[in-house]
């Protein structure tokens, strides 16, 4: 299942079967194309899971590549429709996540490559954590501004990352409404995201500039660790 030489394990027929699936969300089309979406999307993505995985461990050893088929880093295709309005049952995107070792489910630390026809990118951070990792965040932002400055302005960091997600409109309890760092404060994610094309997901050194755009994050990614108090 590893990837040979540098050719990207993900081909043209992932995007083509992306685009089929939104437009035939349906039980009887996607059983019908179940062969094409092994073939296409889940074995390729399986591989690049991997084959990234020794790069993965260079950049920190408690982040986890599993190339499992269910349970590991890709994410399921079945979505949850018991609480939507939208009741079509298959995603129609790649989600693959590298969470930390001690995170049970999404909105753990990690890394996270998205693919989809009509938005490609990176994200390094978590994506609406709990209530207890967020306070552990701020608390962490408050008691040394510089040391988050150092992570959050690194021209290595910012030369491809930007820090995105939903923020409260008020400042958070326990903080003035002036405090010097409230825009930080008022987030409730705590994630960058790195912008890519379509043509990224097939380029030949895929695996590698991987290991490079998620390593630009590594120290943001090491502060926030350190202030759940987990290893990195």
């Amino acid at each position: 299942m590893a990837a040979r030489g540098k050719a990207s394990p993900l081909g043209p027929g992932l995007m083509k079967f992306l685009r089929e699936l939104a437009k035939n969300n349906t039980r009887d089309w996607f059983e019908a194309n179940k062969p094409r979406y092994e073939a296409q999307v889940r074995g390729p993505a399986l591989a690049l899971i991997e084959a990234f995985e020794p790069r993965l461990a260079k950049i920190s050893p408690h982040m986890v590549a599993s190339a499992r088929k269910v349970g590991g880093s890709l994410m399921r295709v079945h979505r949850d429709v018991r609480f939507s309005k939208d009741k079509a049952p298959y995603k129609t995107n790649v989600g693959i996540q590298f969470r930390h070792e001690e995170g049970k489910d999404v909105h753990a630390p990690g890394f996270y490559f998205h693919i989809a026809p009509d938005a490609v990118f990176l994200g390094a951070g978590m994506w609406h954590p709990a209530s207890d990792a967020l306070a552990a965040v701020r608390a962490s932002i408050d008691a040394d501004p510089k040391a988050w400055h150092r992570v959050r302005d690194a021209k290595r960091f910012t030369h491809g990352w930007a820090l995105e997600g939903d923020s409260l409109k008020r400042a958070p309890k326990g903080y003035p409404i002036d405090h010097p760092e409230i825009v930080d404060l008022r987030r409730k994610d705590h994630i960058a995201v790195m912008n890519l094309t379509a043509k990224d997901v097939t380029r030949d050194d895929l695996v590698a500039f991987l290991a490079k755009s998620f390593g630009a994050a590594k120290a943001y990614m090491a502060w926030q660790c350190k202030a759940l108090g987990l290893p990195f």
